[in-house]
């Protein structure tokens, strides 16, 4: 009987040890699962912070874009929007590094943009006031304008639900700066190849028989553009022979310009002083002992300020 007794008691023990053990078992289990709960609840929160940093600096960064081509049409300094972008590339780039990401500290960078965003506001009305008879003439160029900044206020719209493609932002911010640097360039109307003999005895009609063709005189018309700049501007003139070469006599002026950052060759320049009325313009090229005109087809292209204004054509016969 009283080893009957003690078994029991073993039993009982070995009973309680196992019921301690499961307890405590159950206890780390749920422990763990808490933990775990935590930790995607944190890495959860650490994306939507992320994402919501990102977003933000997309639309800074489309704003930034914005006040920047807004001022430099204005005449305004865009030094400090220029490196205030510049630092928000370089926090995008970061964004990237997941472990060292603070939401405090892109907060105090955002709230910073913000600031700059608002004193650039400040100093774009007071721009405008400054430029109030500038702006006044240029309602029409405004009217014309209104495509593209209807395409302007879409793509900040758009920009601001963007998350899966800064490739496009990029793109298309370079396009609306190009269209906006574009709006205030020269153009040449009415562009007329005439045909002057070495007698200086002037033929138009735009086809010529080459022994009457001592010089080149080609006139234009520059369309009046409220935003260019009345001061003097340098016009380079290509001209083309039949097989597509450009016409080149150092002797008699011709020379080298920088076109989209590249030296190319000009057949014949001229300065003139812009005076936004629709004035015309006249450049002279004698063709030199080196250039014989040859019958077929000749194509003239006029640049300024680093874009194409204008084109025409001649025949040699």
């Amino acid at each position: 009987m009283e080893e009957s007794s003690q078994s029991n008691g073993i039993w009982k023990a070995l009973v309680g040890i196992l019921v301690v053990v499961s307890g405590i078992l159950g206890y780390l289990l749920f422990d763990a699962k808490t933990a775990n709960k935590n930790q995607e609840q944190v890495i959860n929160q650490k994306v939507e912070e992320l994402a919501s940093a990102r977003v933000r600096l997309d639309s800074i960064g489309s704003q930034l874009d914005a006040k920047i081509a807004q001022i430099k049409v204005l005449g305004g300094n865009i030094e400090s929007l220029e490196a205030a972008k510049r630092q928000l590339e370089a926090d995008k780039v970061q964004l990237k590094q997941v472990n060292v990401f603070s939401k405090k500290q892109y907060d105090v960078k955002i709230a910073d943009f913000v600031t700059l965003l608002a004193a650039k506001d400040a100093e774009l009305v007071q721009l405008k006031r400054e430029n109030g008879e500038l702006v006044a003439k240029n309602k029409d160029l405004f009217s014309q304008n209104s495509t593209l900044t209807n395409e302007n206020m879409g793509l900040k719209t758009s920009k601001q639900n963007l998350t899966d493609s800064v490739d496009n932002f990029y793109r298309r911010n370079r396009e609306l700066t190009a269209k906006v640097t574009r709006a205030s360039a020269l153009q040449a109307q009415f562009v007329q190849a005439l045909a002057v003999s070495d007698k200086n005895k002037e033929r138009d009609g735009g086809v010529y028989r080459a022994s009457k063709v001592d010089k080149i005189k080609v006139i234009f018309q520059l369309q009046p553009n409220p935003i260019a700049k009345q001061d003097t501007k340098t016009i380079y003139m290509r001209v083309y022979d039949p097989d597509g070469s450009v016409l080149y006599d150092s002797g008699v002026g011709s020379g080298n310009f920088d076109l989209f950052g590249k030296e190319t060759t000009y057949t014949a320049k001229k300065d003139i002083q812009f005076q936004n009325n629709g004035q015309g313009v006249e450049i002279i090229y004698g063709r030199g002992s080196a250039i014989q005109y040859r019958e077929g087809h000749y194509k003239i292209e006029l640049f300024s300020e680093g874009f194409k204004i204008g084109e025409g054509s001649f025949d040699v016969k």
